[in-house]
């Protein structure tokens, strides 16, 4: 099941799996939708370079899961 959350009228995609009864959020629509970045992959990606460089493990190294994108592509 595939979803739009609204936050402050900004869109936030999400996913539920049912198998492992969890929503994902899109970082990258948060982002945008909390600090009003012209770039928020940008600004994800300079962010999880510096919670790195700071020993901060909560960032992990994994691939981003695939969300419709507004034009209706995956990415």
């Amino acid at each position: 099941m595939e979803a739009v959350k609204l936050y402050d009228n900004k869109k936030i995609r999400s996913v539920w799996d049912a198998e492992q009864e969890k929503w994902f959020f899109s970082i990258v629509d948060i982002i945008e939708a909390l600090t009003d970045s012209n770039n928020p992959q940008v600004y994800w990606r300079v962010l999880k370079k510096r919670l790195l460089a700071e020993g901060n493990e909560t960032v992990t190294n994994c691939n981003a899961l695939k969300m419709q994108a507004p034009d209706g592509n995956m990415r």
